[in-house]
């Protein structure tokens, strides 16, 4: 491989075949939006004015003259080239992590049968499924959560696995809801979960995962926080005020609202269920408690909620992320499947809504008429943490970049080039094959998809064997015989 002397003369670079010409029918400059459009007249008039089920008034995916609206159903999104490599670059974030926790991935379908999400629990979710009978008559649903789906395979697997399960997974999920930042009507999200490990150690490994994340994308425990309490305090509570246990679940809910609503409309809602006011306020001073030593003040040490949070802090300090995590009492989760420790991420400016949470789930398998396993997990969506990524100045550069542009300087050489492309190719290297172009549009190309090398088939060069290669950060420019390209 030697350097050229001097460079190539303009000439000998423009030995190009003339550009083809545009067919008659499609003239220059004809690509109007609405020359785009009437090509697109494909759906009937009755079709382009079906409904959604679910009550956006008169919204269509087409107008009444039969054109498409190219815009995806509301609350959905595209992703095109750039962002379909953040994406790629995040779900690749979220598989490392995973594997350095020793977790397995495994997926699922996203239709599932409805039962799997319909529980008596007053759930916000079970409102806004996506649900339908197929054409088997069959009630199924686009899932709205993961942990269900896990559970099912779990139980489906049965003794052929054995204890513990540590698996993840990277899937979309469905809800029909009110859409603000950070929140759609389909997202993706990474579940962690971990089946047979009844000691708080899962949790403190789930958070370990969670706190891995974070630092990877250059975010620190200023920026981020994680709140973490057991649904076993609000349990204690009610037990303190002889509440009934299948008030539980409702109970929940309700204080799930917890900052998002006002203290009177929870009072309110709380009475409603038939508990006493002296019961409701209890309920709400101890949910407002902010400090552990607090908590163990009115519930007492030998509460296993508090025994649970203090080897899970203790367990944080050896881990080394103490100081992401904090204690709050109102956290208890929405859904009602939580039996014990609960947490959930949140940006510690408060723009955004929870960034991810989880906790432990040790009764869900009987709900569906299985053994039950010690069990817990969470959901990371890939929305917020993209929100806060971009808050941040944390996103990465996602320019496209290619390694090489292949390009044959004349027609006649269009088979050598191919060859070359599928040599490099086979070497692994990133290889664009490019025709029918001027070398000034080449050279643009070339810099808007960030290739590291251009090589240029000409005849003269051809003749003996070899191709020109320009290194395009350093304008570098030399002969190298075309077996010999790596």
């Amino acid at each position: 491989m030697a350097a050229l002397s001097s460079p190539p003369s303009l000439r000998h670079l423009l030995l190009l075949r003339p550009r083809l010409p545009l067919s008659p029918t499609c003239p220059a400059g004809s690509f109007s939006r609405r020359h785009i459009h009437s090509r697109c007249r494909l759906f009937s008039s009755a079709a382009s004015s079906s409904t959604l089920t679910h009550g956006d008034a008169a919204s269509t995916h087409g107008d009444a003259d039969g054109v498409v609206d190219v815009n995806p159903p509301r609350g959905t999104r595209d992703f095109p080239p750039e962002e379909m490599r953040l994406r790629t670059w995040l779900f690749d974030q979220f598989r490392e992590v995973s594997r350095l926790m020793a977790f397995e991935e495994v997926d699922f379908p996203v239709l599932e049968s409805e039962a799997l999400f319909i529980r008596k629990a007053g759930e916000e979710i079970t409102q806004q499924l996506y649900n339908f009978e197929d054409k088997g008559g069959r009630r199924v649903v686009l899932r709205p959560e993961i942990t269900p789906s896990l559970a099912r395979l779990v139980i489906k697997q049965g003794k052929s696995v054995s204890l513990p399960l540590k698996w993840f997974t990277i899937g979309q999920c469905w809800r029909y809801e009110r859409m603000t930042r950070g929140r759609r009507r389909e997202h993706y999200q990474w579940n962690m979960d971990i089946f047979g490990v009844p000691k708080v150690r899962a949790e403190a490994e789930l958070l370990h995962a969670i706190v891995l994340l974070f630092q990877r994308l250059g975010i620190t425990s200023s920026d981020v926080g994680i709140r973490v309490s057991s649904r076993k305090v609000l349990q204690a509570v009610l037990n303190m005020y002889s509440i009934p246990e299948h008030l539980f679940t409702e109970v929940c809910v309700i204080v799930d609202k917890l900052g998002k609503t006002t203290r009177e409309e929870i009072e309110k809602e709380l009475v409603s269920t038939g508990l006493s006011s002296e019961a409701v306020q209890g309920i709400i001073n101890v949910l407002s408690l902010k400090s552990l030593s607090k908590l163990e003040e009115v519930l007492g040490s030998g509460v296993e909620a508090v025994a649970d949070l203090k080897k899970l802090f203790s367990f944080a300090e050896q881990y080394g992320y103490a100081d992401w995590i904090c204690f709050d009492a109102s956290v208890v989760r929405g859904l009602a499947y939580y039996t014990g420790i609960v947490f959930e991420a949140f940006d510690r400016e408060g723009k955004l809504r929870a960034i991810c949470g989880g906790g432990r789930y040790d009764r869900l398998l009987s709900t569906f008429g299985s053994e039950d396993i010690p069990a817990c997990g969470f959901g990371f969506g890939d929305a917020v943490i993209v929100e806060l990524l971009k808050e941040k100045g944390l996103l990465p550069d996602m320019s496209r970049q290619i390694d090489d542009i292949v390009f044959p300087l004349d027609e006649e050489l269009e088979g050598p080039a191919s060859s070359i492309a599928s040599s490099l190719r086979k070497k692994g290297r990133s290889v664009d094959l490019v025709e029918d172009k001027r070398l000034k549009w080449v050279f643009k190309h070339a810099e808007r998809i960030n290739a590291s090398r251009l090589i240029l088939v000409g005849n003269s060069e051809w003749e003996r064997g070899m191709v020109r290669v320009k290194i395009l950060s350093t304008r570098e420019e030399f002969e190298v015989k075309a077996g010999e390209l790596e």
